[in-house]
């Protein structure tokens, strides 16, 4: 009895069919899931520095798609969109963002502890400037449930 090594191997294996491997398939849905939940949950927020608001009892919607966020701190320094900024800078930054943006408003954030004269010096800056659509950002004292 010969063998022929020849014939042992010269056999091919049949093709094997294509598969879907779903673990995989679902970590990636799972992963787009989340990302998209993430993001969802910051688009509402305006671009100023954090600061403690003033509590209300009633408060509007509002889009701050846009928009243009100043900062006025307890220590009465001013941002604009998370960059510290002087007065005058102030002032100055007020006609090139109407300029640029063709429905232009602010959302001015007054820290609880800032004085009021700062806070009207901002909306009077902003109106001076010809932005006529100012909001004075707040948070609501009693959520509703």
């Amino acid at each position: 009895m010969s063998a022929n090594p020849g014939n042992l191997f010269s056999q091919a294996a049949p093709p094997r069919k294509a598969r879907i491997e779903i673990i995989p398939l679902i970590d990636v849905i799972f992963f787009l899931l989340a990302t998209v939940v993430l993001v969802t949950l910051s688009l509402n927020q305006t671009g100023g520095i954090r600061v403690p608001l003033p509590a209300v009892e009633t408060h509007e919607e509002r889009n701050p798609e846009g928009a243009g966020t100043s900062t006025v701190q307890t220590e009465g320094t001013l941002a604009w969109n998370k960059d510290p900024v002087s007065l005058n800078d102030f002032v100055n930054r007020l006609p090139a963002y109407k300029a640029a943006v063709k429905d232009p408003k602010i959302f001015v954030n007054g820290d609880k502890g800032a004085r009021f004269t700062a806070v009207r010096y901002v909306i009077d800056e902003v109106r001076k400037a010809g932005i006529n659509k100012v909001f004075v950002e707040t948070q609501i004292l009693n959520p509703q449930k």
